[in-house]
């Protein structure tokens, strides 16, 4: 799956209590944003994997990002 990178994008993904924050810049959340409509059109099972080897800032928990098959009533 190709990834749509906004030029200048930061985020950081920590883990505060039971809470996931991601932090980001405005490029940011717009790749994430571009990452998760590209995601949606996958099908279940497939997912995006982001460390700060791939795209997080240093100091950064691992964000994954998975599509769900869900029972539709």
């Amino acid at each position: 799956m190709e990834l749509n990178w906004v030029d200048g994008f930061e985020i950081n993904v920590h883990i505060e209590g039971d809470a996931a924050v991601i932090s980001a810049n405005r490029e940011g959340l717009l790749s994430l944003a571009n990452h998760m409509k590209r995601l949606a059109e996958e099908p279940p099972g497939s997912h995006i994997h982001l460390d700060v080897y791939n795209s997080l800032e240093d100091g950064s928990s691992e964000l994954i990002l998975q599509t769900i098959h869900t029972a539709r009533t």
